[in-house]
Protein backbone atom coordinates (compact mmCIF):
# COMPACT_ATOMS: atom_id res chain seq x y z
CA UNK A 1 0.00 0.00 0.00
CA UNK A 2 1.37 3.76 -0.80
CA UNK A 3 1.12 6.50 1.13
CA UNK A 4 0.99 9.85 -0.08
CA UNK A 5 1.24 12.71 2.12
CA UNK A 6 -0.40 16.33 1.01
CA UNK A 7 1.85 18.76 2.17
CA UNK A 8 0.04 21.10 0.76
CA UNK A 9 -1.13 22.27 4.33
CA UNK A 10 -4.61 20.75 4.11
CA UNK A 11 -4.23 17.97 6.41
CA UNK A 12 -5.25 15.37 3.91
CA UNK A 13 -4.08 11.94 3.26
CA UNK A 14 -4.20 10.05 0.46
CA UNK A 15 -4.05 6.71 0.36
CA UNK A 16 -4.10 4.72 -3.24
CA UNK A 17 -3.85 0.96 -3.64
CA UNK A 18 -1.24 -0.39 -5.91
CA UNK A 19 -2.43 -3.32 -7.94
CA UNK A 20 0.62 -3.74 -10.41
CA UNK A 21 2.53 -6.33 -7.72
CA UNK A 22 -0.76 -8.32 -7.28
CA UNK A 23 -1.39 -8.79 -10.90
CA UNK A 24 2.14 -9.70 -11.96
CA UNK A 25 2.35 -12.04 -9.59
CA UNK A 26 -1.35 -13.66 -10.13
CA UNK A 27 -0.23 -13.77 -13.84
CA UNK A 28 2.99 -15.71 -13.01
CA UNK A 29 1.10 -17.93 -11.22
CA UNK A 30 -1.44 -18.65 -13.86
CA UNK A 31 1.02 -19.34 -16.25
CA UNK A 32 2.17 -21.96 -14.15
CA UNK A 33 -0.61 -23.94 -13.18
CA UNK A 34 -1.55 -23.81 -17.15
CA UNK A 35 1.69 -25.55 -18.08
CA UNK A 36 2.28 -27.64 -14.96
CA UNK A 37 -1.57 -29.41 -14.71
CA UNK A 38 -1.86 -31.05 -17.77
CA UNK A 39 1.67 -32.91 -16.74
CA UNK A 40 0.19 -33.57 -13.80
CA UNK A 41 -3.09 -35.22 -14.77
CA UNK A 42 -2.39 -38.94 -15.33
CA UNK A 43 -3.42 -40.13 -18.85
CA UNK A 44 -2.91 -43.16 -20.89
CA UNK A 45 -1.65 -43.18 -24.16
CA UNK A 46 -3.48 -44.79 -26.86
CA UNK A 47 -3.39 -45.01 -30.57
CA UNK A 48 -7.32 -43.79 -31.26
CA UNK A 49 -8.57 -44.88 -34.35
CA UNK A 50 -10.09 -42.15 -37.03
CA UNK A 51 -13.75 -42.56 -38.40
CA UNK A 52 -14.24 -42.77 -42.18
CA UNK A 53 -17.55 -42.37 -44.31
CA UNK A 54 -17.18 -44.67 -46.67
CA UNK A 55 -20.85 -45.53 -48.43
CA UNK A 56 -22.30 -48.51 -48.19
CA UNK A 57 -22.17 -50.63 -50.74
CA UNK A 58 -25.47 -53.46 -50.63
CA UNK A 59 -24.94 -56.84 -52.82
CA UNK A 60 -28.17 -58.68 -53.48
CA UNK A 61 -27.04 -61.42 -51.00
CA UNK A 62 -26.44 -59.26 -48.08
CA UNK A 63 -28.89 -59.35 -45.20
CA UNK A 64 -30.83 -56.57 -43.22
CA UNK A 65 -31.86 -56.74 -39.63
CA UNK A 66 -33.43 -53.94 -38.64
CA UNK A 67 -34.63 -53.33 -35.21
CA UNK A 68 -37.00 -51.05 -34.09
CA UNK A 69 -37.52 -48.34 -31.40
CA UNK A 70 -39.47 -50.91 -29.22
CA UNK A 71 -37.41 -53.96 -30.00
CA UNK A 72 -38.78 -55.41 -33.02
CA UNK A 73 -36.82 -57.36 -35.14
CA UNK A 74 -36.82 -57.89 -39.04
CA UNK A 75 -35.08 -59.88 -41.19
CA UNK A 76 -34.88 -57.98 -44.78
CA UNK A 77 -38.38 -57.11 -44.64
CA UNK A 78 -39.92 -60.29 -42.59
CA UNK A 79 -40.34 -59.50 -38.82
CA UNK A 80 -38.71 -62.15 -36.65
CA UNK A 81 -40.67 -62.37 -33.33
CA UNK A 82 -38.51 -62.93 -30.89
CA UNK A 83 -34.22 -63.53 -30.95
CA UNK A 84 -34.29 -67.05 -30.94
CA UNK A 85 -36.26 -67.05 -34.60
CA UNK A 86 -32.86 -64.36 -35.67
CA UNK A 87 -30.44 -66.71 -34.12
CA UNK A 88 -32.17 -69.59 -36.68
CA UNK A 89 -32.04 -67.47 -39.79
CA UNK A 90 -28.46 -66.44 -38.90
CA UNK A 91 -27.16 -70.31 -38.61
CA UNK A 92 -28.92 -70.30 -42.61
CA UNK A 93 -26.31 -68.05 -43.86
CA UNK A 94 -23.01 -68.59 -41.55
CA UNK A 95 -21.37 -71.73 -42.99
CA UNK A 96 -22.09 -70.11 -46.61
CA UNK A 97 -18.55 -69.23 -47.96
CA UNK A 98 -18.18 -66.80 -48.25
CA UNK A 99 -20.70 -65.07 -45.96
CA UNK A 100 -22.75 -62.59 -46.71
CA UNK A 101 -22.72 -59.44 -44.82
CA UNK A 102 -24.88 -58.25 -42.01
CA UNK A 103 -26.50 -55.25 -41.96
CA UNK A 104 -27.67 -53.85 -38.42
CA UNK A 105 -30.00 -50.94 -38.75
CA UNK A 106 -31.37 -49.63 -35.88
CA UNK A 107 -34.28 -47.09 -35.38
CA UNK A 108 -32.82 -43.46 -33.70
CA UNK A 109 -34.91 -44.02 -30.68
CA UNK A 110 -33.87 -47.75 -29.73
CA UNK A 111 -32.35 -48.47 -26.76
CA UNK A 112 -28.73 -50.13 -27.02
CA UNK A 113 -29.58 -52.98 -25.47
CA UNK A 114 -31.66 -54.47 -28.57
CA UNK A 115 -28.88 -53.20 -31.26
CA UNK A 116 -26.22 -55.25 -28.33
CA UNK A 117 -28.69 -58.09 -28.76
CA UNK A 118 -28.60 -58.77 -32.09
CA UNK A 119 -24.99 -57.91 -32.61
CA UNK A 120 -24.11 -60.65 -29.76
CA UNK A 121 -26.95 -62.92 -31.65
CA UNK A 122 -24.63 -63.01 -34.65
CA UNK A 123 -21.21 -63.63 -32.73
CA UNK A 124 -22.57 -66.86 -30.95
CA UNK A 125 -23.43 -68.03 -34.37
CA UNK A 126 -20.18 -67.07 -36.00
CA UNK A 127 -20.92 -64.18 -38.59
CA UNK A 128 -17.72 -62.48 -39.43
CA UNK A 129 -18.64 -59.52 -41.53
CA UNK A 130 -21.03 -57.35 -40.02
CA UNK A 131 -22.15 -53.69 -40.60
CA UNK A 132 -24.20 -50.74 -38.96
CA UNK A 133 -26.31 -48.80 -41.53
CA UNK A 134 -27.04 -44.87 -40.35
CA UNK A 135 -27.63 -41.78 -42.45
CA UNK A 136 -25.24 -39.38 -43.21
CA UNK A 137 -24.59 -36.30 -41.93
CA UNK A 138 -25.19 -34.34 -44.52
CA UNK A 139 -28.49 -35.85 -45.34
CA UNK A 140 -30.03 -35.55 -41.56
CA UNK A 141 -32.89 -37.49 -39.93
CA UNK A 142 -35.41 -38.50 -42.06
Amino acid sequence: MALTLDTSGEGQTMSNINVTPLVDVMLVLLIIFIITVPVIVPQIHLKLPTATNVPTITKPGDITISVGSDGTLYWNTMRLKNLDDLKSELRTIAPMNPQPQVQIRGDQDTRYLYVGQVLVATQEVGIRKIAFLTIPEHLGSR
